[in-house]
């Protein structure tokens, strides 16, 4: 018998949500009624039978504002910040702050009144700040001229502090909850007649505020989407053909059919097969039972020594295109008094999260569901469309707190679209497909690999007069999105070598500068990692540039100076961390300190390390790190994600992943290391706002923490780190 929607809802969880207080209680719902069918992932709380006024605030009763919030959530506090620029311009009390996630199909339905919902990129505050300080704005002017009418004054003579609307002249006093009824039924002014509060008299954001999420992570009462249950759901194990673009050819079910649990298997697409059974270790282990024939192709010859000798060709070939040629590089480089030259190498890394891909899904012949861990709602709920073969009204997706995104989850979807190709097999029932760990990390878009040829001349008083800059490897752009590549020029390969401000622009100005870009893909998936492509190129240029300047015989914070005249936010955040450091400062014997600078997501970032290095031991002491992003609204945020961005840093110095015989090798922990708490340092944050732009905080610091290390690790032995990782130098972080 089919479910109505009601009965639909009432299956979502274990947990139970309230709908309809604000409507009994005459609250305020600014925003949109909600329709059934929300799981505990999205909202608690719904104004339904409430005008609508605006999309970001519902006032309750109890004066409970609660901020309904479009973007992703996967640790890096954007729902807190968000939360924070609405209820700033709303003059709420921010004891009484709720969050609440809105789905893609809500946002579908009310013709994408919150905008885009991919959460990347470091973009998630930066390019929705404006609109959703806004919203805010406009929920308190309506709620201030409800009380206005109420008391017969005019709106310009009452004042609201922390949700109290108050008339000084008569002495008279409300809250948002209990006028919220009254200014549903206003006609909301115009957002873009608003003038917005000067952030440098923020009272809630710019703070340190508290993180929204912090305590159902604490208590256990968040739902990631791996811990989903559904009743009646079935469980599904999944395994590609480990080597990228070979083909499943047979299997025989015969040996699997009698295990526990066991109900079938299915071909999920041209080269993966999944099992499902009644729990998901049951489906794990009837699918490693099951015989499967390959069909690995040519690929199947490729290798981690095919691959890099396919990028060494790319350094020195005629078809790489220039993005900046100022000057003549290589003319005054050849002329130079002395010339410095060096090839550097980063392997693939994996987003190795620690919430392995997954996602349950329910069809029916009319409607289609997903709940999963997305950066990108709308492409998760297009991605159910398209695989469904429902129209994008018919489908819902529920979107979890991720358990680590770092790129992972944007656009790509393939956890989607296999778990729809799974679940049409089972309609009506709910199905959770989860991949194990080895699949995880054998089947990532991975960070590309690349190699740098690096030269630069320098006169006799040790200026540098030319430096030349030749990337070779793979493009992102070219595997998931060639519709970005112009005339055959992928520019997003040199981000952070750009010469334009305003996202990744170079902080150098060389009279002779010319940096280029060799195509050179290869059959490995790739995409964005965290950071993506100024994590290579910031380790590219700052650790030359330490070469460069002890061949000039000079401090490597002064040959940057020298250098950064015309780029004086790059030469802020650097001398910020510098001075935090004590750069030229003695310090204890055996520890040395190396210094970097770079510019990524629209911000500028700048590291001191102060490592030693004993044998193959490496320890890196003490990290300072300083960040302008133009506007900080949670400071304590910032500092966090400077952290995560340390450690993330500290994986890139340590881990790889190689290619043997056309597939990974390292598919778990085990070989594929990641930071340790014990392995990190001392980490001090300076946050240095100049009030002028909006930069991302997510990214930026990843790009300067490997290069400050191996820095520190030159000024130690005098010999520069040019291939990473660490351990195929007989080094290691300790």
């Amino acid at each position: 018998m089919k479910k109505t929607q009601h009965e639909s809802t009432t299956n979502l969880s274990r947990r139970r949500f309230v709908v309809g207080t604000a409507a009994a209680g005459g609250g305020l719902a600014l925003g949109f009624n909600l329709p059934l069918g929300i799981d505990p992932a999205a909202a608690q709380t719904v104004g339904a039978g409430n005008t609508e006024v605006n999309a970001w605030v519902v006032v309750k009763p109890d004066d409970t504002c609660v901020i309904r919030i479009a973007r992703s959530e996967m640790g890096q506090g954007t729902h807190t910040g968000l939360a924070q620029l609405v209820a700033e311009e709303l003059a709420c009390d921010w004891n009484k702050v709720a969050i609440e996630p809105i789905t893609a199909g809500q946002n579908l339905a009310r013709k994408r009144v919150w905008g885009e919902m991919a959460t990347g990129g470091s973009r998630g505050i930066r390019i929705s700040q404006d609109y959703v300080r806004r919203g805010g704005a406009v929920a308190r002017m309506m709620l201030l001229q409800a009380a206005a009418d109420q008391w017969k004054v005019p709106v310009g003579e009452v004042t609201v502090t922390d949700g109290i609307i108050t008339h000084p002249a008569s002495g008279r006093s409300t809250s948002y909850g209990k006028v919220a009824a009254a200014a549903a039924k206003l006609t909301p002014p115009d957002p873009k007649s608003i003038k917005l509060k000067n952030p440098r008299e923020w009272k809630i954001a710019g703070k340190p505020m508290k993180r929204l999420d912090t305590a159902p992570k604490v208590n256990g009462s968040m739902v990631y989407s791996i811990d989903l249950k559904l009743p009646g759901m079935v469980y599904a194990a999944v395994k590609a053909c480990p080597v990228y673009g070979g083909k499943l050819a047979g299997w025989d079910e015969s040996k699997v059919s009698r295990m526990p649990g066991f109900s079938g298997v299915i071909q999920v697409d041209d080269a993966t097969v999944a099992v499902v059974a009644n729990t998901w270790w049951r489906a794990k282990s009837a699918l490693e039972a099951l015989p499967i024939k390959w069909d690995e192709g040519p690929n199947a010859k490729q290798s981690s020594a095919t691959i890099a000798a396919h990028l060494r060709e790319g350094l020195t070939s005629n078809d790489a295109f220039a993005d900046i040629n100022v000057g003549d590089a290589p003319k005054a480089i050849a002329g130079a008094a002395n010339r410095i030259e060096a090839v550097y190498s980063t392997p693939f890394l994996s987003h190795a999260c620690m919430e392995p891909m997954n996602c349950t899904v329910r069809i029916t012949a009319d409607k289609a569901e997903v709940w999963m861990p997305s950066q990108n709602a709308e492409a998760s709920l297009a991605a159910l469309s398209t695989a469904s073969g429902l129209a994008l009204e018919q489908c819902q997706a529920y979107n979890h707190t991720l358990g680590g995104g770092f790129g992972r989850r944007g656009g790509t979807q393939d956890f989607v679209r296999q778990a729809v190709a799974i679940g049409r097999r089972y309609p009506g029932t709910p199905v959770k497909m989860i991949w194990s760990r080895e699949e995880d990390q054998a089947h990532d878009f991975y960070r590309p690999i690349s190699q740098c040829k690096l030269s630069a001349g320098l006169d006799q008083n040790g200026n540098l007069v030319g430096l030349h800059i030749r990337v070779s490897g793979q493009s992102i752009n070219a595997y998931l999105a060639p519709h970005n590549i112009k005339d055959g020029k992928d520019r997003r390969q040199l981000q952070g070598y750009w010469p334009e401000p305003g996202d990744a622009q170079i902080g150098y100005t060389v009279p002779n500068l010319r940096t280029e870009y060799a195509m050179r893909n290869t059959h490995v998936p790739v995409g964005p990692w965290r950071g993506v492509n100024t994590n290579q190129n910031g380790l590219y240029l700052e650790c030359f540039m330490d070469e460069v300047a002890r061949a000039a015989g000079k401090d490597p914070l002064e040959f940057r100076r020298a250098l950064m005249k015309n780029h004086p936010k790059h030469l802020g955040v650097l001398n910020a961390a510098a001075e935090k450091a004590g750069w030229g400062k003695p310090l204890p014997a055996g520890v040395h300190r190396g210094i970097a600078q770079f510019m990524g997501y629209a911000s500028y970032v700048a590291a001191v390390a102060e490592v030693s290095v004993k044998g193959g031991e490496v320890k890196v002491l003490r990290m300072v790190l300083a960040t302008n992003c133009g506007h900080a609204v949670n400071p304590a945020t910032i500092a966090a994600q400077v952290e995560g961005s340390v450690a993330y840093g500290f994986d890139s110095l340590q881990s790889e992943i190689t290619v043997q015989d056309g597939r990974a090798v390292e598919l778990n922990y085990h070989a594929y290391p990641i930071a340790r708490l014990y392995q990190l340092p001392k980490i001090e944050t300076v946050v240095a706002p100049t009030y002028d732009f909006w930069g991302g905080v997510g990214e930026p610091t990843i790009c300067v923490t490997a290069p400050a290390v191996l820095n520190a690790i030159f000024a130690a032995t005098g010999k520069p780190v040019h291939t990473l990782p660490l351990k195929n130098h007989g080094l290691r972080i300790v």
